[in-house]
């Protein structure tokens, strides 16, 4: 299979390997994020040789999909087809046409974007279920890729199904975005050499989105290309946020309004935090919402150390979104260089600290192979206390604790600098009291270890020996 052109992607192809060269009929869902990519490796890895495919077409009705159906299926056979009436007939004529390819060949069929097929009473679902069950997984050269960016409807109906595809898929491909060290490799493959400083930069705007990333071009800056895609008049992103809401969830004005809320709150808020600052019910559908959400990789859950699931954390993982509410959405129109204008600003520092916990979030495996504890069980949390303000007993914040099975728990602090970070006086004394304070209300027991995670290290000086261990930006872009 043709791989030329993929960055990273390598367990997906190795899982699709082992698809094609099994003896039996395969059903594979790829999903993730929109523009993470999804049909692009389907495209590479087959070298976009089907023997059919169809793609959705969004918000359009059920006699446009089955034109669209027909129409590729004449391309492919060479044969006047009438159009089918309904989505059973339409797979009538697929099993006629794919009956009449040779058997000793593996024959793809690729279902891109199906939940734009499955429109509002358009029985596509109950039709292709009939398709799968009755002939298609019967044919042992069939390998079926169905692709979706909905998340949501590709979990509710592959994967969480209880009716007719009920554990029916072979192989499962969740799609992520770009690692750092992808992406470094994705710029370089189009002559873009920067440095890792910016690239992280950049992924806290982007994240490790390869549509996004595709439209920097290499005869601007860094902090030139920001400009033109989001504040230049007309720019590529400027308003790619409400397209790219509307197009993966039904109602997405109560989704807006929860990203929203927690783009606010950099800590993250409980589910009933959420309810109270949207205004909406605390019931099934904000339940749905969050998990929607959180299965689309835009929300992240994160554990509260020491409390139950319930307490758990929801936080803004998409940075994309969190990068619009900040900067674009009132800022378009008023300086298209604004973010080259902004670079000396002591509110882009501050920022960019706050999205750099994010990133190293993001890059646990990474941090966990400099620390040298990879082949430890851990669980990563978040910790706070309020304080008291009469008693004067200031609060506290561990936004990444990592909780080791041998009984140590690394306490990280994530500082995003343009040089060294200094550990002052006063910073030394915040450290201390923050260790002392998660100590005494937690009651653990186990070893406490500060680990300073920052671009360029910890410069020495006579508080630095409190930071037993550290990871560096260049060990976040590991393999």
């Amino acid at each position: 299979m043709s791989r030329k052109k993929l960055i990273g992607r390598v367990e997906e192809c190795e899982r699709l390997d082992d698809c094609m060269s099994d003896h039996s009929a395969q059903l594979v869902i790829v999903y993730g994020r929109r523009r993470v990519g999804k049909t692009f490796l389907v495209n590479e890895y087959f070298d976009n040789r089907f023997a059919f495919k169809i793609t959705g077409a969004y918000n359009q009705d059920r006699s446009f999909q089955l034109r669209n159906f027909s129409a590729e299926l004449k391309r492919k056979s060479g044969r006047d087809w009438s159009r089918p009436k309904d989505w059973v007939e339409a797979f009538e004529c697929l099993r006629e046409y794919l009956e009449a390819l040779p058997l000793d060949k593996k024959q793809v069929v690729f279902l891109d974007e199906m939940p734009w097929l499955d429109t509002r009473k358009s029985g596509f679902l109950p039709a292709f279920e009939w398709f799968w069950n009755d002939w298609a997984s019967t044919r042992d050269n069939h390998l079926f890729v169905v692709c979706g960016s909905a998340t949501s409807w590709m979990i509710e109906n592959f994967s969480d199904n209880r009716g007719g595809l009920f554990n029916r898929q072979t192989c499962r491909l969740y799609l992520k975005p770009f690692t750092l060290l992808e992406t470094e490799k994705y710029l370089e493959s189009r002559n873009i050499f920067w440095s890792r400083y910016d690239i992280a930069e950049c992924y806290m705007i982007m994240g490790g989105i390869p549509y996004y990333l595709s439209l920097l071009n290499n005869r601007f800056s860094y902090n030139q290309n920001i400009d033109r895609l989001f504040f230049r008049n007309k720019g590529e992103l400027w308003d790619e946020f409400e397209h790219l809401y509307k197009t993966l969830f039904t109602n997405s004005d109560n989704y807006i309004r929860v990203v929203e809320a927690l783009s606010g709150r950099n800590h993250g808020m409980t589910r009933g935090e959420i309810a109270r600052s949207t205004g909406l019910s605390s019931n099934g559908k904000l339940t749905q919402i969050m998990e929607n959400l959180t299965a689309s990789g835009f929300v992240r859950l994160s554990s509260f150390y020491g409390r139950k699931k319930k307490d758990a954390l929801f936080q803004l993982s998409d940075y994309y979104s969190a990068f619009y509410f900040r900067y674009i959405r009132y800022n378009y129109g008023k300086d298209e260089r604004f973010w080259s204008n902004s670079i000396d600003n002591p509110a882009r520092r501050a920022w960019s600290g706050l999205v750099f916990e994010q990133l190293c979030k993001d890059h646990i495996a990474q941090i966990k192979h400099k620390l040298g504890i990879s082949g430890v069980l851990t669980e990563e949390s978040v910790w706070y206390t309020y304080g008291d303000e009469e008693l004067g007993i200031p609060g506290t914040q561990i936004d990444l604790l990592i909780d080791r099975r041998d009984r140590v728990i690394n306490v990280c602090e994530m500082k995003f600098s343009i040089n060294e970070f200094i550990i002052d006086k006063e910073y030394d004394m915040s450290l201390r009291n923050k260790l002392e304070s998660f100590r005494r209300q937690t009651n653990s027991r186990k070893t406490l270890q500060l680990t300073m995670i920052t671009t360029y290290g910890v410069k020495k000086n006579k508080y630095s020996s409190l930071a037993q261990s550290q990871v560096v930006l260049d060990d976040l872009f590991h393999e």
